[in-house]
């Protein structure tokens, strides 16, 4: 089959002559959007590495997941790799968290999350909540992020059916 416009070996060499300006512009303005963002926030806890760096602020919380009502297991070494020691991590997966920067930071539960790269956009938020030692927050993923504080995240899917989860049986004696 024959494209249009591709026939012709003069416009055809047009035609990708646009396509590899096209893609070089779109590289060079990727790569210059990164260079900016890296230069414009050196100090931002939730995008550097702490390897060389002083922290002496640091909190240790323990987070239980809960999804679509499965305990969900949260991996040890989330934000650590062979180079970089991002200022919140987990270490083993029992849940414990641990956040460490310069100084005091406003630590949300969220940022874990991102962090963790956590597919929050497939969770009902509506039907999603958070418990705070044993008590419901109102502030959903935004609550702060305290030491020695117990989380609880209790999530539903987007795509999760509750009527399999219901038994219509009648109950056992």
């Amino acid at each position: 089959m024959i494209w249009p416009g591709t026939s012709d070996p003069y416009k055809r060499k047009r035609i990708i002559r646009f396509l590899v300006i096209s893609a070089i512009i779109g590289v060079a303005a990727s790569v210059g959007s990164l260079t900016i963002q890296q230069l414009a926030n050196p100090n931002d806890p939730l995008k550097v590495c702490i390897n060389d760096r002083q922290t002496p602020y640091k909190i240790k919380a323990t987070l239980e997941l809960i999804i679509d009502g499965q305990k969900a297991d949260i991996p040890a070494n989330i934000g650590i790799n062979e180079d970089c020691k991002r200022a919140m991590y987990t270490l083993t997966n029992d849940g414990t968290i641990y956040a460490e920067w310069e100084e005091d930071y406003s630590w949300e539960i969220g940022h874990f999350l991102w962090m963790w790269e956590f597919p929050l956009r497939d969770m009902d938020q509506n039907k999603s909540t958070v418990y705070v030692n044993g008590e419901e927050s109102s502030h959903f993923i935004n609550h702060p992020l305290q030491d020695g504080y117990h989380y609880k995240v209790v999530f539903t899917s987007k795509a999760f059916d509750e009527s399999k989860e219901r038994d219509f049986l009648p109950p056992e004696n």
